[in-house]
């Protein structure tokens, strides 16, 4: 329970930083339940004592009855009820979904500030899944999860002191039965379907999982002849989140039976506690009749309860996944600021990386040092370790030890803002959005005109293929650039970056998908850009020192160690 408690903690403190706004929405449902209550106790009170008078009057007895009073206590109740509910849901649900809206804010932050390695982690559909299924659960906690039992435990209280005027003993009873009902239904319906519930979000997740899979590979699948398989694989994995769910939803049920069953029984015992005290003359007959449809009227605010604490599970789940994103975001968060008169050289010392799971490390004892204003390339093999030193250089991944600095300082300890200002890098992997070249381009300056944007294409050789474009510079590139070539992607990418105005650049495979003809176009277009910038190219072997202008460094990394080489090497 304890290590229950603690999860949620983080997310019952920011409850309780809108804790007034909370407070008045409990009110409001607990306000609804009683005029809920109110109403049928007083209708039954009203139509008993109608009776009664008719039945006096047909027998020659004088008797009388107010009708107005009543009858607008009816109407009084009837109104508060309805006015009450739709407050209540308006009110309510704007105060969750800007709680979640604000949550979604907070977890979006945090993703923004995890290192490559963590982000590539994990597949994209499980960090999506944080940003909406797990923060959706968390509309669970509040709404049918913390509310429901508070405004029921209220609503005995109200009730059993409001019955206690004419009936103590009934309302001793009442309070008793459904007090002890309450505490069974709150911790039976919580233990007992938890398990199931938290399995919810797993099965979930993996069926998410596996959608998104046959979606994105379908091409492959369908290739391969694999696509049924795939499907069965789908299939199966619904087949066990169905299961789970029914077997929660028979759960549900059976709590549900539990509280129809004991109300049930509280009602005849309050019913026969009436009719005794009604016989001995204590009560009047509508009186009796109140009591008993009041306690009936109970019945609402208990029948939420079950279906409340089975979604226990599901809200832990997704705590709990929240729980390890914000604990690796961590209280740190990157300050320092790149030195406006620094010198952008770049050296390493003893500078190791080891992935986690992994035997050998990635990076083994780096030592190098590139001049400022110098440019170098670094050759090696796939697997040798290029991406992740140019990771550790942009200050994208934290070296596991020794000691790196770019420009005096180290990168993983800047701001993402300074980061961004002066540090650039082409990555192997092209990221293109689905929208237009313009506003793909903009990217990397908003502030950009058309005439800028032509003059970056005509740099990396896509100005004459743009033109021929029926809509230019607003046509759309599809998801992931999917309406491009590779090498087109590429180029755009690159464009993308002569738009920045950075210290030091990193190009890993700038060169790759074009031809030898575009490829000297864009290293002419490099050399013009790169001036007065520390640079280092990161490729497979150096073909062409024509392709690598003004470098006049150059190491070699293989498994994870770097060996200076001559550049005719």
């Amino acid at each position: 329970m304890s290590a229950i408690y603690r999860d949620f903690r983080p997310w019952l403190l920011l409850l309780i930083q809108r804790r007034r706004r909370f407070v008045l929405g409990a009110l409001l449902v607990w306000v609804t339940l009683l005029a809920g209550i109110a109403l049928l106790g007083l209708s039954g009170w009203f139509i008993t004592a109608s009776a009664l008078t008719g039945i006096a009057l047909a027998a020659g007895i004088p008797a009388r009855l107010d009708v107005y009073v009543p009858g607008g206590g009816i109407r009084f109740f009837a109104l508060v009820r309805t006015v009450a509910r739709y407050i209540e849901r308006l009110y309510n649900h704007n105060t969750v979904l800007t709680l979640l809206a604000d949550l979604r804010y907070r977890v979006f932050g945090y993703l923004t500030q995890l290192s490559d390695a963590r982000l590539h982690g994990e597949r994209a559909s499980d960090w999506l899944s944080r940003l909406t299924a797990d923060i959706d659960n968390l509309d669970n906690f509040y709404l049918r999860i913390l509310v429901p039992p508070v405004v029921a435990l209220l609503g005995v209280m109200a009730v059993s002191l409001f019955v206690a005027i004419w009936l103590p003993g009934v309302a001793l009873l009442m309070a008793v039965a459904l007090g002890l009902l309450w505490l069974l239904v709150t911790l039976l319906a919580a233990g007992w379907g938890f398990s199931q519930s938290f399995q919810q979000v797993v099965d979930q997740q993996s069926l998410r999982r596996l959608v998104v899979d046959q979606v994105q590979a379908s091409a492959e699948l369908i290739s391969y002849q694999s696509s049924r398989w795939h499907r069965a694989l789908i299939t199966h994995q619904e087949a066990q989140a169905f299961s789970n769910q029914r077997q929660l939803g028979r759960k549900a049920a059976l709590l549900n039976c539990l509280v129809t069953s004991v109300s049930g029984l509280l009602v005849v015992a309050v019913l026969w506690l009436g009719s005794t005290a009604f016989s001995q003359q204590m009560v009047t007959a509508p009186i009796a009749v109140m009591a008993v449809l009041i306690a009936l009227g109970m019945n609402e605010a208990f029948m939420a309860l079950p279906a409340s604490f089975v979604k226990l599970g599901a809200s832990y789940a997704a705590v709990r996944r929240l729980n390890q994103l914000t604990g690796e975001h961590g209280a740190y968060t990157p300050t320092g600021e790149f030195p406006d008169n620094a010198m952008p050289a770049i050296c390493t010392h003893q500078l190791s990386l080891h992935y986690a799971q992994t035997l050998q490390p990635a990076l083994n004892n780096l030592d190098f040092k590139l001049p400022a204003g110098k440019r170098a390339v670094i050759t090696g093999n796939s697997g040798a370790g290029k991406s992740s030193l140019a990771g550790v250089l942009m200050g994208r991944l934290k070296a596991t030890q020794g000691e790196v600095r770019v420009g005096g300082v180290t990168p993983w300890q800047l701001s993402a803002d300074s980061r961004a200002v002066h540090l650039a890098m082409l990555t192997q992997q092209v990221d293109l959005f689905d929208a237009s070249l313009a506003e793909n381009l903009r990217i990397a300056d908003p502030t950009a005109s058309d005439a800028t944007l032509w003059q970056v294409l005509g740099a990396v050789a896509l100005d004459k293929w743009a033109e021929q474009l029926p809509q230019g510079l607003s046509t759309a590139v599809g998801e992931k650039g999917q309406q491009l070539s590779g090498g087109q992607a590429r180029r755009l990418a690159l464009a993308r970056l002569l738009l920045t105005n950075p210290q030091v650049v990193i190009l890993d495979e700038p060169f790759a998908g074009v031809d030898l003809k575009t490829a000297q176009h864009i290293a002419a277009s490099l050399d013009q850009w790169l001036a007065n910038r520390t640079a280092i190219f990161f490729i497979h072997q150096v073909s062409s020192l024509s392709l690598l202008p003004g470098v006049e460094y150059h190491w070699h990394l293989d498994a994870g160690k770097l060996n200076q080489c001559r550049l005719n090497d």
